[in-house]
């Protein structure tokens, strides 16, 4: 099918500022605020569309000037800013740092301006510096460095973030019938295999990447259920916990597997990672454990979790991004000609 990118719910959960966290239905909850979690995000998404319209170039400067005022000179960054402007939290080096680093790395080399890829290297490298003691955080902000070196092979602090995250995920788990390399599935599981896949070829380091190939395959084949896919809910998932389906399944997770299949096919080349890819679009459009969309057409919204009767009518800014994230490799890479 030909896939349809709406970008009118991103534009209604934004405002002068920022993007809106929390939505009631379509309706975007001003009260609880912004984060950077989600405009970083939202930076990701701006800068991967292809010949942009005018109105989402602004949205990307706003977003990139948000995310720009959440850094602290040192590096560290604020996430929670409130309604009224006042930044509502100290800089750290949670996922939120490690996202403004995804964030400001695809900026730096994707956005569709010069003036904008140069602003966002240069405060990509004001955090790049930082190391964060969470791994998960270091693996975000890899995707980042990645990006930045595809773009700027020689960027030697880019080099340096993406090889230290490498080490912060660690080896493969010892279990052979549990090769991931921490004790349970958490969040957005598959940004690790894309982290290593990246560093594959940018590092480069062939085992690296080799090993990132090896458990993207393992993620999909444990969230793959009679086709479809059955993804990691909420609340984790450990060895021995029993059979899917579980919820609640979160938008997030197909959104990362469908960015990690698209990074393994443009690298591969191979088929089977359009599989996944599909799989990932299909879930958001009913092929899932609920047979329920989380596409909602008529706002171009995604409902923020699948539950085992159905869907969480709210439509916040992480499910909405996660969709269209998941909408624009599918619209580039299997859409029907």
């Amino acid at each position: 099918m030909t896939v349809i990118v709406s970008f009118a719910h991103l534009l209604r959960l934004s405002d002068d500022v920022g993007l809106f966290e929390h939505a009631l239905g379509a309706v975007p909850r001003r009260e609880h605020g912004y984060c950077v979690d989600d405009v970083a995000r939202g930076l990701v998404v701006l800068a991967r569309e292809p010949d942009p319209a005018p109105e989402l170039v602004r949205l990307l400067e706003r977003y990139l000037a948000f995310v720009v005022a959440a850094q602290a000179a040192d590096g560290a960054v604020r996430n929670r800013r409130g309604s009224d402007g006042r930044w509502r939290d100290e800089p750290g080096l949670g996922d939120w740092w490690g996202r403004a680093l995804w964030g400001l790395g695809t900026v730096a080399a994707r956005a569709p301006t010069s003036r904008l890829r140069l602003t966002a290297l240069a405060r990509f490298r004001v955090s790049a510096r930082r190391r964060s003691p969470w791994p998960r955080a270091m693996t975000f902000a890899a995707l980042g460095a990645g990006e930045v070196l595809l773009a700027h092979p020689d960027d030697d602090a880019a080099r340096a973030l993406l090889a230290a995250a490498v080490t912060a995920i660690g080896p493969r788990g010892a279990d052979p019938t549990w090769p991931w390399p921490e004790p349970a599935l958490r969040y957005a599981n598959a940004a690790v295999p894309e982290a290593l896949i990246l560093a594959g070829t940018c590092l480069p380091d062939e085992a690296v990447g080799a090993e990132g190939l090896r458990l993207l395959a393992w993620l999909l084949a444990v969230e793959t259920r009679a086709g479809r896919l059955s993804l990691t809910p909420v609340g984790g998932s450990r060895p021995g916990d029993g059979s899917r389906p579980r919820f609640d399944q979160q938008p997030i997770e197909a959104a990362a597997l469908a960015d990690a299949c698209a990074r393994a096919y443009d690298l591969t080349g191979e088929p089977r990672w359009l599989t996944g890819l599909r799989r990932a679009e299909a879930w958001f459009l009913g092929d899932n454990d609920s047979a329920t969309p989380l596409l909602d057409t008529a706002t171009g919204g995604g409902c923020d979790g699948l539950e085992r009767d159905g869907r969480n009518t709210n439509q916040g800014a992480e499910s909405t991004l996660a969709w269209l994230s998941t909408a624009q490799h599918a619209r580039r890479l299997v859409a029907a000609p």
